[in-house]
């Protein structure tokens, strides 16, 4: 075995602090992506200008270009160049983050069958919680009774009943208090509701969903709310969950069109 002699060590430990150090431009990176993220500076905001952040630093500007464009490549900023030039700050939005996932999700060749079961199993928890709260009266049932009052005043029109009544998980999820879940289950909400207004806009058949189907769904919402209302955790779960047991599932045809491949009724099962 071979001996390390004395003199190797201290070199050693130099080229593994070397490996280990960051390199400059993320330690800037990372100092203006806290700023950013803490909302030291306003969305829609500009950076300081180059030279300032020279200054501040005390880098050089290979270094903070290097920096801006790794905060350009995470949607931070946006780099204008010319006159009016500048880093525009961009904080992170939640419909940015669904599109990634979706990108995620179509490079995984996921259907949309997945999606929906991820919903049906989800969904429920985001009523549960609804329910759960203790200020549901001002903060959550006026929001849901609005959208549902919305969808009843729209029922014959099957094209903008598909649309308003999408809006009803929406505002569901939204309202159930904690902020991963709302993330997270919107995400997939946002999807799945781009399916359903792009087949709605593009292709709805003459009279689908039926009349009575579609009573079927208002009828279901508004059990849920009267649940949520009442505070009826356990109920508006399980009643959550059947509700979306009959939702249409849509998936694309030969033709690139998105149908409702799936759609029973519980009053068919």
């Amino acid at each position: 075995m071979r001996q390390i002699k004395r003199d190797d060590a201290p070199a050693t430990s130099v080229r593994r602090a070397q490996l280990r150090a960051p390199h400059v431009a993320e330690i800037v990176a990372d100092e203006l992506r806290r700023r950013i993220l803490d909302g030291e500076v306003p969305d829609g905001e500009v950076l300081p200008k180059q030279e300032d952040l020279l200054d501040e630093f005390q880098v050089s500007r290979p270094s903070l270009r290097e920096a801006l464009r790794i905060l350009e490549a995470e949607g931070l900023v946006s780099v204008r160049r010319g006159k009016i030039g500048g880093a525009v700050v961009h904080r992170p939005q939640s419909a940015n983050a669904a599109y990634t996932f979706g990108l995620i999700l179509r490079s995984r060749a996921v259907p949309p069958e997945d999606v929906s079961r991820a919903l049906g199993h989800i969904e429920p928890v985001c009523a549960a919680l609804c329910a759960a709260r203790p200020d549901r009266r001002e903060a959550v049932v006026p929001r849901l009774r609005a959208i549902h009052e919305a969808a009843g005043a729209c029922i014959d029109d099957a094209q903008r009943f598909v649309v308003v009544s999408r809006e009803f998980h929406e505002v569901l999820v939204d309202c159930c208090g904690n902020e991963t879940l709302k993330l997270i289950v919107g995400m997939l909400e946002s999807l799945w509701s781009a399916m359903a207004v792009a087949w709605a806009e593009r292709s709805v058949p003459e009279g689908f969903p039926d009349p009575a189907y579609r009573q079927q769904g208002l009828d279901d919402h508004e059990l849920i709310l009267r649940l949520i209302e009442r505070g009826e955790v356990d109920a508006v779960a399980r009643e959550a969950r059947s509700h979306l047991e009959w939702a249409p599932v849509y998936s694309v045809d030969e033709e690139n069109q998105i149908v409702p491949s799936v759609l029973r009724s519980r009053r068919e099962s």
